[in-house]
């Protein structure tokens, strides 16, 4: 049986590694697939120190949006309410719902963050008082703030 030849990927392959990863494959797939399409090179030891810096300066960039995070989120629980308005029927009820651009509007205006409105994850609104909201920062860093609806 064959060795696994090892190589370093030119960009992300599905269910086989991202860019730069140094990955073991089959000899004929690096021979007939991955090397001829420039997919992939053959490692050697100065392509493998490269693809260590470049990892490290990926996570190195992680921290950092990481550390980004953290620090937006600290500004958004500063903040103790955002209140949006609403117009209101029978039973404290409100027309319409609040909407995430809604919310990720008033965030800018009050805190000057640009947040995703993709990331903020609103409840079920549908009458006046107080929700809490959670926005997605970082994979790992999720803000609660606290919406206030008001007549």
């Amino acid at each position: 049986m064959a060795k696994s030849i090892q190589l370093i990927l030119n960009q992300d392959v599905p269910k086989l590694g991202k860019l730069g990863d140094v990955v073991e494959v089959a000899p004929g797939y690096a021979r007939n697939y991955l090397v001829p399409k420039n997919i992939a090179v053959r490692s050697t030891p100065g392509l493998l120190r490269q693809a260590e810096v470049r990892k490290e300066k990926e996570r190195q960039r992680l921290l950092e949006l990481k550390k980004v995070a953290e620090t937006q989120k600290v500004a958004l629980e500063k903040v103790a309410n955002f209140t949006i308005t609403k117009q209101v029927g029978e039973n404290e009820s409100i027309f319409g719902t609040v909407t995430a651009p809604e919310l990720v509007t008033l965030i800018k205006n009050v805190t000057g963050l640009d947040v995703d409105r993709r990331d903020v994850e609103i409840p079920d609104i549908n009458k006046l008082g107080t929700y809490a909201v959670e926005i997605k920062l970082h994979p790992d860093v999720t803000a609660t703030v606290n919406v206030v609806v008001a007549a």
